[in-house]
């Protein structure tokens, strides 16, 4: 029995052993299964990523041109072109480009916004200075270098004056409307600084025309020119140095000293609005929209002049109300930027002097005249630091009058460039 029990024993240890290579061979195929597992994996991985950047970027699309219902007019930038090439009527091409760019300009300063909540105020100050403008510097430049120096002059000019008394008024209007059972208060001291700078553009501005105009000059033109360069290098100084000033101003802001005050700025950092696309999105279509601007703005600029003649409209009517209406696109309402705007006034004086035109500061009488009446009318509005809805349609009529004015306006010959 012991024999038989031994073996059954080692029968049955020969049968595990069996049993055992058998798992050993069989286990071998395992890699090779998990290979092929890890590649499928890999590709479904690629596969995934391919899947999610697709789908951000159909949602940045959606959310930058399909969000804005100003955007209905982004054909238009298409059509400049394709009227430009099939039919080279200026009339319907600048029609089509100024359409063009409104919401292409309007975008511009809503992906600045958007990148400005992924810096600091500093970056964020900055950003809206420059991005908030470069509409109107890029048909600027491209006038520069067409020779238009006088549509500069004047599209500038136009850019104060719609933002002195349009944006103004408007926000005041709309602002009184809805609080109209009460007057609104503003900071009375920043309006009282950027007041100040508007007042020495004008300064600026008033200059040149007076030695012009009654023929003081120590060398025929070039007194005025070189005037014109150096007032502007130092409105340059200057409004570094307001931003300079805005900036410390904001970091030196004293902070909240009691619980209620420190409850409402926490209240406020709350309600401050996320960001609708990431940085490198916003980074992203800030190139694209700056591109198409200046696409546009060369067709723009190209047939201003034959526009003129096509429209029967006067050229200081299509630079000084229709002009800055595109590049004054980006602009919020209710915020009183009057004094920001001229900043552009001595930089393309200054980029003309780089490029061999001579932009200078010299308004002329008319332009002048109803610039230092729109400063005196918007500093009487101002003085007490209140608005209201009236105040708001009296700064928009007078607008309108500015705008009337410039229709029946037309250089004489002797300055028509």
């Amino acid at each position: 029995m012991k024999r038989i029990t031994s073996m059954g024993s080692a029968d049955g240890m020969s049968a595990i052993e069996l049993e055992n290579r058998n798992l050993i061979i069989a286990s071998s195929s395992f890699p090779r299964r998990s290979s092929s597992f890890e590649e499928a994996s890999s590709l479904n991985h690629d596969k995934g990523k391919l899947s999610v950047v697709r789908s951000k970027v159909f949602s940045s699309i959606k959310v930058v041109v399909l969000s804005a219902k100003i955007n209905v007019l982004m054909p238009f930038g298409p059509l400049a072109i394709l009227l430009d090439k099939l039919f080279h009527n200026h009339g319907l091409v600048f029609l089509s480009s100024l359409l063009g760019i409104l919401p292409l300009a309007e975008r511009l300063g809503y992906t600045t916004e958007q990148l400005v909540c992924f810096t600091g105020p500093t970056v964020g100050s900055l950003l809206n200075a420059t991005f908030g403008n470069a509409t109107e510097l890029i048909i600027s430049i491209h006038a520069l270098k067409s020779g238009l120096i006088r549509v500069v002059q004047q599209s500038l000019l136009g850019s104060i004056l719609s933002n002195l008394l349009l944006v103004l008024g408007s926000a005041f209007f709309a602002g009184g409307l809805v609080f109209y059972d009460r007057e609104q208060i503003f900071n009375k001291a920043d309006a009282t600084v950027d007041f100040g700078l508007l007042l020495m553009a004008v300064m600026g501005l008033l200059f040149p025309s007076v030695l012009h105009s009654t023929n003081t000059e120590a060398i025929n033109w070039k007194s005025e020119l070189a005037l014109s360069r150096f007032t502007s290098c130092i409105m340059l100084v200057a409004y570094a140095s307001y931003i300079a000033f805005q900036l410390n101003g904001r970091k030196n802001a004293q902070a909240p000293v009691d619980d209620e005050e420190r409850g409402l700025s926490e209240v406020d950092s709350a309600d401050a609005e996320a960001p609708e696309i990431s940085m490198w999105e916003s980074i992203i279509w800030l190139s694209i929209l700056t591109v198409w601007i200046s696409i546009l703005s060369e067709y723009l600029v190209n047939t201003i002049e034959g526009a003129s003649e096509d429209l029967k409209i006067p050229i200081p009517f299509i630079s000084v109300i229709l002009l800055p209406i595109v590049g004054n696109a980006t602009e919020h309402v209710g915020t009183i930027i009057f004094a920001v705007k001229d900043k552009l006034i001595p930089f393309c004086v200054v980029t003309g002097w780089i490029v061999g035109r001579p932009m200078d500061l010299n308004f002329q009488l008319f332009e002048t005249t109803s610039l230092f009446i729109a400063v005196v009318i918007v500093a009487f509005m101002l003085h007490n630091g209140t608005s209201n809805y009236l105040k708001g349609l009296m700064l928009i009529l007078c607008y309108l009058i500015v705008a009337a004015s410039y229709f029946v306006h037309v250089d004489p010959p002797s300055i028509q460039t």
